[in-house]
């Protein structure tokens, strides 16, 4: 089976999207099938119309066009239907896979039209969703609407859809399309890279102040939506509970210099570390360093419907998580089980809830040891990869038996 994902991006950039890239395509290679990659003129690394080899695996690169705004995207659009046909001529594949967002949906489904292939795209988000939880779109807007009427008008006429979890899948079927239609793929880990966790680095854990610490931690992006905001204002009340508690953050992203700010600004500013990004190599050291792993999301639609790939990193790697109650982290979570959830946008609900996960260590092995098993069971690359088998299986046997084969009834 010759599979030919289109991506937004890709490696070497390093993002939570490239990271699930790389897992679905190297266990894809280890299953014995064929893959390889185009990604379009939003990667950001120019390199033409180039063909390149990461980490063992073949991106077809997009040139970006010269046209901005929505002019712009036509131009993109355009250009990257081209650049995905040139791949199908060298690559040959039997499926196109398409990731969100919908722009890589739209060059795909030209491509897959031209050339009589079955095209599955993916959401990992709703891209008009993504936009409110980063701070460049309103909920409701007329751009909004026209972003999800788009989007719908892209999962009508794919031939399947994959979703990363049950909030994205169940829009959809309110949407009106058939739930047989669509497949959960759920975020998941590739236990090769954080199947081992480090052990402690004392000469890092000095350099940080954190050496007898009981230190709350965040690794990823400082967007918005991520709440890291109310976590930096529940130090102060959770430094008073517990005069040890220190808080790392790790990564950067849009709200650094607020968050930086706030921090500054805190009665308990010395009791919160800004570390900036790292290089993914060099995660696991700081995950070491870390006794809970806090992810405080606000409530809003994108962080309900969509499931976050760091919780399950940190339980790979045997680490607490405390998470606010939200749609996306109740999908991975189970509250008191394998880890805490809180109210969300109230840091004294997160000072709280910390507080007590510190006061109370004796469940802490037993905690640690089910969301690992839960991650091994069901949210490890190696078996997640399986549910893409039927889908894929069931277009190319429609394709084959006819050359015709039906498509969604809203191409007729």
């Amino acid at each position: 089976m010759r599979i030919l994902h289109v991506l937004d991006h890709g490696l070497p950039l390093q993002s939570g999207y490239t990271f699930r890239t790389r897992a679905i395509l190297k266990a894809q290679e280890q299953r014995g099938w064929a893959v390889a990659a185009v990604t379009g003129p939003r990667h950001h690394e120019d390199r033409g119309d180039a063909v390149e080899s990461i980490d063992g695996l073949t991106f077809h690169r997009t040139r970006a066009p010269r046209r901005h705004g929505a002019w712009g995207e036509v131009a993109g659009i355009a250009a990257f239907a081209r650049r995905i046909d040139a791949a199908v001529e060298s690559f040959r594949p039997d499926i196109l896979h398409a990731h969100s967002p919908v722009l890589d949906a739209l060059a795909a489904l030209r491509v897959a039209r031209a050339r009589r292939l079955p095209l599955v795209y993916e959401i990992r988000a709703f891209w008009e969703d993504a936009a409110v939880g980063n701070g460049t779109g309103v909920e409701g807007s007329a751009k909004y609407r026209a972003t999800r009427a788009l989007e719908t008008w892209a999962v009508r006429r794919a031939d399947a859809i994959a979703v990363i979890c049950e909030g994205l899948r169940g829009d959809l079927i309110a949407r009106g399309i058939p739930a047989d239609k669509i497949v959960v793929s759920p975020n998941g880990v590739d236990l090769t890279l954080f199947g081992a966790p480090a052990a402690r680095d004392p000469a890092l854990a000095r350099d940080l102040g954190l050496e007898d610490a009981e230190t709350v931690g965040f690794i990823g992006s400082f967007y918005d939506y991520e709440g890291l905001d109310d976590l930096v204002a529940s130090m102060p009340a959770l430094v008073a509970a517990r005069p040890r508690a220190r808080l790392l953050l790790v990564g950067g992203g849009p709200m650094d210099a607020a968050l930086r700010a706030q921090a500054a600004a805190s009665p308990v500013a010395s009791a919160i570390r800004f570390v900036g990004r790292v290089p993914h190599t060099e995660v696991e050291r700081y995950y070491a360093l870390v006794d809970v792993l806090a992810y405080p999301r606000k409530a809003m639609r994108l962080t309900d419907l969509v499931t976050p790939l760091k919780p399950l990193e940190a339980m790979a790697q045997g680490k607490l998580v405390a998470a606010s109650d939200v749609g996306g982290h109740r999908e991975l979570i189970r509250h008191g089980d394998t880890g805490t959830l809180f109210r969300p946008d109230d840091p004294a609900a997160i000072a709280a809830a910390l507080a007590a996960l510190f006061a109370d260590r004796g469940d802490w092995d037993g905690r640690r040891a089910r969301a690992r098993a839960f991650v091994e069971a069901e949210r490890n690359w190696s078996s997640n990869i399986c549910r893409y088998e039927p889908i894929y299986q069931r277009l190319m046997t429609a394709a084959t038996v006819d050359g015709s084969w039906q498509r969604s009834s809203a191409d007729n």
